[in-house]
């Protein structure tokens, strides 16, 4: 029985390491590829058959892993990726979804292996967790905040004023300082800077437009 060809697009050294380990170990699929940045993956793809595609989001080159998939399923629709973070970031279950990847994995807080989530992909699910992982923004929970003020949190996350987040959102800047000040009250944090730097740090906000 032909092997199952994967690639791997992962910047951690031990990510990728286990991923071989894993991989070897089946039966099921061989790797074509193991490569460490996101900027080309694509063209891996076109140069030789790749059925799955296991693919990180965030890279250290500052190459993203969402972009590489969306690029990818225009130029090679029938192969499979399984997008693979170790970061919480809320929103980005959704761009996957939007993208067609057909499966979401977290690699410290998903209860299924990669062998598991890779089996299920290739026998035509779609597997996603239910939510991020919950992760602490000072006092808080992520759970804590609402979606609209995770919003408010990563545009804040850049650097833009209450206004540029209004304009971004179409909301008014009235309801930014609200959103920003329940969540200063839900965390503790004393001021917008304190709120913004805890919420980068915890990786529940990450922007990549």
């Amino acid at each position: 029985m032909e092997k199952i060809k994967v690639m791997i697009v992962d910047d951690q050294f031990i990510s990728r390491q286990l991923f071989e380990m894993y991989i070897k170990s089946s039966d099921r699929y061989e790797i074509i590829y193991s490569i460490e940045s996101a900027a080309f993956a694509d063209t891996y793809v076109l140069k030789q058959s790749v059925d799955l595609v296991l693919m990180d989001i965030l890279m250290n080159d500052g190459s993203n892993g969402l972009y590489a998939a969306a690029r990818i399923k225009k130029n090679s629709p029938e192969t499979k990726i399984i997008a693979v973070t170790s970061v919480p970031e809320h929103s980005w279950m959704e761009k996957a979804r939007e993208i067609g990847i057909e499966s979401f994995w977290y690699k410290e807080a998903s209860r299924e292996t990669i062998l598991e989530v890779m089996d299920r992909t290739m026998d035509g699910e779609s597997v996603y967790p239910d939510s991020a992982p919950t992760v602490k923004i000072g006092l808080a929970d992520s759970s804590d905040f609402t979606v609209r003020e995770l919003e408010v949190l990563r545009i804040m996350t850049t650097g833009i004023s209450n206004a540029a987040i209004a304009k971004k959102l179409n909301i008014s800047e009235n309801t930014v300082k609200n959103h920003i000040r329940h969540m200063m009250e839900k965390s503790g944090c004393k001021s917008r800077t304190e709120l913004a730097i805890t919420a980068r740090v915890s990786g529940i906000v990450i922007s990549i437009e």
